[in-house]
């Protein structure tokens, strides 16, 4: 188990700076989301900002997860659209064409998985039919994604068609895709009164490849820096360390760039104590 940093919060730093940044605080991972500013699939020198950063997480022995949550990025009007539940089939198509491009992404890296959710409904169709074009899309990514070596961490996220571990389970019933793999957000469960969240760590543990950390406030999707939120984060760990988890977690402060160095070390400062001193 290692502390990394999602680069959504240091949107305002230069993706080769915020590595270096967090690298010198002492995190071991980075969360890359694709957007404008990093590894932006519309820009004509992407695949060499893909080799410089390759060589400076190499450099630096720090791993990383490829997140696609970019708010924009595909539409620059619609928060988070399309998706793969969009009633238009070219709107989906257009986000397929996109969570290929983090498996390339996550391939040439060498990254532990890429993480992504379902998106959410804004058109007439019954929760059946959102789930159908759902697991359509999934089950056709995860081919491309094996094809790639690249695993799929599935995140529920409050506001969308998955928004808890319910409905992830009814995705599995549908989809049957033991492949597909999971990124726990912490502050999601507690947002939703998914408690205690040490709980579904056990619970989930065999499927567990991605965490998200923030604090956060029940029934409040809001990330927030730790200690300004209700959170034991304790038990947590204890558990992750119980089922022999090895992968990253992520820091998710989204909305603190403007202040992104200072929210990194305030961070690290905070979730240091609880990982053994060698696991860092």
């Amino acid at each position: 188990m290692y502390l990394g940093y999602n680069t959504n919060g240091l949107a305002q730093h230069d993706l080769s700076d915020a590595v270096a940044l967090l690298g010198e605080l002492g995190y071991r991972g980075v969360a890359v989301t694709i957007d404008q500013g990093a590894l932006n699939p519309y820009q004509k020198d992407r695949l060499d900002g893909l080799q410089r950063l390759r060589l400076l997480l190499e450099g630096r022995k720090m791993r990383s997860v490829i997140e696609t949550g970019a708010r924009y990025l595909l539409d620059p009007r619609r928060k988070h659209e399309p998706t793969l539940v969009s009633a238009d089939a070219g709107g989906r198509a257009r986000r397929m064409k996109f969570y290929e491009y983090a498996i390339d992404c996550a391939a040439h890296l060498g990254s532990d998985c890429v993480s992504l959710w379902s998106g959410a409904v804004h058109d007439a169709a019954d929760h059946d039919e959102a789930m159908r074009r759902l697991a359509g899309g999934l089950a056709e990514l995860l081919d491309y994604a094996d094809q790639r070596g690249v695993a799929i961490g599935f995140e529920p996220e409050p506001g969308m068609l998955v928004d808890s571990m319910v409905r992830f389970e009814q995705l599995l019933g549908i989809l049957d895709a033991p492949r597909l793999r999971l990124t726990l957000d912490l502050g999601h469960l507690h947002c939703q009164g998914e408690v205690p969240i040490a709980q579904y760590v056990y619970l989930w543990g065999s499927r567990l490849i991605n965490v998200h950390l923030e604090d956060m406030l029940a029934g409040e999707h809001k990330h927030l820096m730790f200690g300004e939120g209700e959170i034991q984060f304790p038990p947590v760990f204890e558990a992750l360390g119980q089922i022999g988890y090895t992968g990253g977690v992520y820091v998710e402060l989204s909305r603190h760039s403007e202040v992104g160095p200072e929210a990194a070390r305030r961070a690290i400062e905070f979730l240091r104590p609880m990982l053994p001193p060698e696991k860092m």
